[in-house]
C-alpha cells in the first residue's frame, strides 16, 4: 500500500516501486528457502520510508536491495536458532503431577508451552544468558565465563531478557 502523504507517495513511487519486480526475483534467487518475499518486500520499503524521513536517502535502489537483503538474512539466521534451540522439544511428560486434576495440568502445560515461546522469542544473546542463569542455575559469573563475555553484560542481557519476556507475557495473555 503506497504511503498517504502525497510527497512521500510521490517518491516512493519514483524512486522504490519500479524497483520491486527485479528486488522480488533477486531476493527468489539469493534466498529459495521459501521465504515470504512480499513480507521482506514490504518490510524493506517501510523501512526506507522510514529512513528517508530522518535523512536524505541517495541511492534508494541500493538502499533498498541492502535493506532486504538483511531482513533476509535475519530470517535465515532467527530460522536457524530457532531450530537449533528449540525448547519445544523437551519432553514434558514427567512435569505433571500423577495427583494433579486435569483443569490444573491442562494449565501448567499451556503456562509451560507460553514461557517456551516467550524464552524462544527473544534475542539470541538473551535467550542464551537466560537459559544458563535460569533453567541451568549458573551464576552471574559463571554464565559470563560460559559465554565468554563480561559479567556486566550478563547482568544487562538478563534484566533485558526479563523485561522482553514481561512484555511478551502482556501482549499475549489470554483474554477473559
Amino acid at each position: 500500500m503506497p504511503p498517504q502523504d502525497p510527497e512521500v507517495a510521490r517518491w516512493f513511487s519514483a524512486n522504490l516501486q519500479p524497483h520491486e519486480p527485479q528486488l522480488r526475483a533477486w531476493l527468489t534467487s539469493q534466498f529459495p528457502s521459501g521465504q515470504d518475499v512480499d513480507d521482506i518486500v514490504q518490510e524493506a520499503f517501510v523501512r526506507v520510508l522510514r529512513a528517508r524521513t530522518d535523512a536524505e536517502v541517495r541511492s534508494p535502489k541500493a538502499y533498498l536491495f541492502v535493506i532486504a537483503r538483511n531482513l533476509a538474512l535475519m530470517r535465515v539466521r532467527h530460522s536457524k536458532v530457532a531450530k537449533e534451540d528449540s525448547l519445544a522439544e523437551i519432553d514434558c511428560s514427567g512435569i505433571l503431577d500423577e495427583d494433579a486434576d486435569v483443569p490444573h495440568a491442562v494449565a501448567r502445560a499451556q503456562e509451560l508451552e507460553m514461557l517456551t515461546e516467550a524464552i524462544q522469542s527473544l534475542p539470541t544473546r538473551c535467550r542464551q544468558i537466560l537459559t544458563l542463569r535460569k533453567i541451568y542455575g549458573l551464576s552471574q559469573k559463571e554464565t559470563a565465563a560460559e559465554l565468554g563475555i563480561a559479567e556486566h553484560t550478563v547482568e544487562i542481557q538478563a534484566a533485558i531478557g526479563l523485561k522482553k519476556i514481561g512484555q511478551f507475557f502482556r501482549r499475549y495473555r489470554p483474554q477473559a
